[in-house]
């Protein structure tokens, strides 16, 4: 209780041995428990769904996407047996060798993720949520209520989750596989550049992916220079919405046929941009594991932003195990990349506890944002203030950090956070 009520991160060992889960989830367990049943799938060229886009603008410029994946319903099975045929096509020593900065192959097949987070395990994925507890009772009884959301996840070592914080307490338990974490404290939003990015969603090129004699509808969204080449050529013409369920081998999809079109009314997503495992970062692969995890790679095509601050973040590494659990909480922002079972999957479940936002550590959060001088800025010529006065404001918190910094050596250094993570055993 004492490290929720000081906001920190902390694991508990084998805290869920003893769910139904972690005894009998296996690939066949959740194919004859699901069967056939109909589930959302996001796809992604580089499993690189929710996260910031490197590409060239026609005039040679840099153009920053907020990418979305595209999403379709497969049955569950097909999807399994995607999400493990791609894994056995990897170097089991090297399970993140997908997840490189390599673009894949234009015959590659693309990245399937089983990551709704719509409280899916008490929706789309029911007759599995008898295996796991309604709520953990630790966090019911620090946070005072039951879960908002229980999530249910299912993917591979190509699948990374750019960094990003969540308003939400989290629970996150490991069930298959590994997951590995990098964590950064609130206190360190000024170290992640964090912009509002021109959302986008990737879609299939016209005809692609689609079943004989279907070419649905064109694409109402604005093409997007095309990811998989440094030119600027544009891909036109998507099917727009979710493809209808279809028995595996009916169409067939690869990497190279996803292309981010931008979406229509356009929006801005604020977002980091800076990536901790980039070279830019001082501890790019501090993770005490004796061969490289997924997390120690950059994200895929994602080019690091980083500020003047960035060199003095101290990313917090763990690793996951099965029946693993990790207490997370609300606004640490968090970098996630996975390592598959011998199955070739990784499968995890999370609960999320609404966040109290009339507490101190909210408006605290806000200060420290403020402070940083996070104030979102569109790209694409829209910004949320003013040129005038966004250039006296940097102008003044120019001299402001050359004042500030003149202190600081004068001062003692206030106390940085902690360079582990506090773990137990259940």
């Amino acid at each position: 209780m004492r490290h929720v009520s000081q906001n920190r991160p902390f694991v508990i060992r084998r805290g869920a041995s003893k769910w139904p889960a972690c005894r009998k989830w296996n690939a066949d367990y959740l194919r004859s428990v699901m069967g056939d049943a109909p589930v959302n799938v996001a796809i992604t060229p580089h499993g690189n769904a929710d996260s910031v886009l490197s590409l060239k603008s026609p005039d040679g410029k840099e153009l920053l996407l907020f990418v979305k994946p595209y999403e379709t319903q497969e049955p569950f099975s097909a999807a399994l047996s995607s999400i493990q045929s791609q894994s056995q096509c990897q170097h089991p020593s090297h399970p993140s060798s997908s997840s490189s900065s390599s673009s894949p192959s234009p015959s590659a097949p693309p990245v399937r993720y089983l990551q709704t987070q719509n409280d899916n395990l008490r929706a789309e994925f029911l007759p599995l949520f008898a295996d796991v507890p309604p709520s953990i009772p630790f966090a019911r009884i620090a946070l005072g209520q039951d879960p908002d959301a229980i999530n249910f996840w299912l993917g591979n070592a190509s699948s990374v989750t750019a960094l990003h914080k969540d308003n939400y307490e989290n629970v996150y338990v490991q069930v298959l596989g590994q997951k590995h974490f990098v964590l950064l404290p609130p206190v360190e939003s000024a170290c992640v550049n964090e912009q509002a990015v021109l959302s986008a969603t990737y879609k299939p090129r016209s005809g692609s992916g689609l079943r004989r004699g279907d070419s649905g509808p064109a694409s109402t969204s604005t093409p997007t220079p095309n990811p998989d080449s440094d030119s600027a050529s544009l891909e036109v013409g998507a099917r727009n919405g979710k493809e209808e369920v279809q028995a595996e081998g009916e169409y067939r999809l690869s990497a190279s046929d996803l292309i981010p079109h931008i979406d229509t009314p356009r929006t801005y997503t604020p977002f980091a941009t800076w990536d901790p495992d980039s070279s830019s970062s001082p501890y790019p692969s501090s993770s005490p594991n004796t061969s490289p995890s997924p997390s120690s790679f950059p994200s895929p095509n994602m080019s690091s932003h980083p500020t003047k601050f960035s060199n003095l973040s101290r990313p917090l590494r763990v690793t996951l195990n099965p029946s693993d659990m990790l207490y997370l909480p609300a606004l640490w922002y968090h970098k996630v990349s996975q390592s598959c079972s011998d199955e070739g999957i990784c499968c995890a479940v999370n609960y999320w506890y609404d966040v109290d936002f009339g507490g101190g550590f909210w408006s605290m959060a806000g200060f420290v944002r403020g402070v940083a001088g996070l104030s979102l800025r569109g790209q694409d010529g829209v910004e949320y203030k003013s040129r005038e006065d966004q250039g006296e404001e940097e102008e003044q918190d120019g001299k402001r950090d050359e004042e500030e910094q003149g202190q600081e050596q004068e001062d003692a250094a206030p106390p940085a956070p902690p360079h582990s993570i506090q773990e137990y055993k259940n």
